[in-house]
């Protein structure tokens, strides 16, 4: 890996001398004068008035806007938030006896180490690439906890920007709405790759071989190790080998995005797949893992950046370097989440509780992603409904047009992102029916 460090020198020392100290006195007098006169200036003004106002986060904005909605039948299907049968959020039996647990232990406030909790690295790494995986026991994948999905990602950008300088990371077409955000904000050039048949509402799979063969060597790839944000769309077994295929040959570092381990399918391994195979080929690779889907965790901001190197000196060197950014961006993580999934990740019987839970919700998902197929199929049987089946996890990527969605918010009061995504985490049993006549009007009539 190569680096690629900018060494600065400047010399501040100077020497005044005693003869300047009456002319340095003057002129203080008249800066102090000339500030006095700036204040009385912008008293009428303000030093931010070129700050110009934001636009609404295009996934957060469909919740204020769902709030602000007093009609009684109105339902939210923006954040991928999940909720019970019920519409309401879950903090799951598991994560409540961890927490009893962290409580007991009556452990101090202070700071964690930069690269965070050491045992929450240790069962984070092992769940992402198995316990027995030789390049852990080589040494040859470091972990840094960070702040959710986001933070790892952003701290994996950073240090792209760093040591890649002029790579551009390619993201799928469409992705995640806040990749583009963590990636350009940290100064790194911003590439798509196609992913999204419009035609067959499925993967674009010769479209997506056809970009990333021809992207530059050295530039990143954002993979998204399974349940695919927005779409619910995932390669294949042998896709991914092919994909695994093309970054090897092509030079290319792939960047994976675990947000669903676990909460795809309902099995932690299967959910694993593609970064384990990847990570088994012997490529060098960054790893996002999350814990705000498959625990509930959402607000507590756990999760962990992996890097996975040739050989333990190059890993060691990086963890340095990735240590060195989330000092200057957050200094160290939070105690509190990452203690929980200590707990529940690090005991046996623990785990197998969440590993049941977890199978809970996929399955309430699965449940209500077929009920709505077969309410769609009953109201619109010309139509092929079976893309929605088709796709997995929390989201359904419904190929509606801006107007169509306009029609669901305007007309319905369901609300959406704009491209068409639903969030059937989001759906309970008893607005099954509701949501597809929805959908079949939005696209008979728009």
């Amino acid at each position: 890996m190569q680096k690629a460090l900018a060494t600065r020198r400047g010399c501040f020392a100077s020497r005044r001398g005693a003869g300047l100290a009456a002319t340095s006195r003057s002129a203080n007098a008249g800066i102090r004068h000339s500030h006095v006169v700036a204040r009385a200036v912008a008293a009428d003004s303000s030093m931010f008035e070129g700050v110009e106002q934001a636009p609404a986060d295009p996934i957060l904005g469909v919740t204020q806007a769902f709030r602000a909605d007093d009609d009684e039948r109105k339902l939210n299907l923006g954040v991928g938030a999940y909720r019970d049968d019920n519409l309401q959020p879950v903090v799951l039996s598991v994560v409540r006896k961890a927490e009893e647990r962290v409580v007991a232990q009556k452990n101090n406030k202070e700071y964690l180490p930069i690269d965070g909790f050491a045992a929450f690295n240790r069962v984070s790494a092992e769940l992402m690439f198995g316990a027995d995986s030789p390049l852990l026991a080589d040494g040859k994948i470091v972990t840094l906890q960070s702040l959710s999905g986001t933070g790892s990602l952003r701290v994996g950008a950073a240090f792209i920007n760093r040591f890649f300088p002029g790579a551009s990371v390619y993201i799928p077409n469409p992705s995640w709405g806040n990749h583009k955000n963590i990636f350009a904000d940290a100064g790194v050039d911003v590439q798509q790759y196609k992913y999204f048949d419009k035609e067959t509402i499925g993967l674009d799979f010769a479209g997506m071989k056809a970009d990333l063969e021809s992207a530059p060597a050295g530039s990143v790839v954002i993979l998204h190790a399974c349940a695919h944000n927005p779409t619910g769309i995932d390669p294949t077994k042998a896709q991914w080998q092919e994909i695994l295929d093309i970054c090897t040959t092509r030079g290319l570092l792939p960047f994976f995005d675990s947000a669903y381990q676990g909460f795809a399918s309902g099995d932690l391994i299967t959910d694993a797949f593609a970064v384990r195979m990847f990570a088994e080929s012997g490529i060098e690779m960054l790893v996002s893992q999350s814990y705000a889907k498959n625990l509930g965790l959402y607000g507590e901001r756990v999760g962990a950046l992996h890097c996975v190197a040739a050989d333990a000196d190059n890993a060691k060197r990086a963890l340095s370097q990735l240590k060195r950014i989330a000092r200057a961006l957050y200094s160290n993580p939070p105690t509190t989440g990452a203690r929980i999934v200590a707990e529940v990740v690090g005991d046996d019987a623990l785990f197998a509780e969440w590993k049941q839970e977890m199978m809970g919700m996929a399955g309430r998902i699965k449940s209500v992603r077929q009920q709505l197929v077969d309410c769609l199929k009953e109201m619109s049987p010309n139509r092929n409904w079976d893309f929605i089946t088709d796709q997995i996890g929390m989201f359904s990527y419904t190929g509606m047009t801006t107007a169509q969605v306009e029609n669901m918010t305007n007309k319905h009061h369901i609300y959406m992102t704009k491209d068409g995504r639903i969030s059937l985490a989001g759906l309970s049993s008893g607005k099954v029916e509701y949501l597809a006549n929805a959908i079949v009007d939005s696209f008979d009539n728009c």
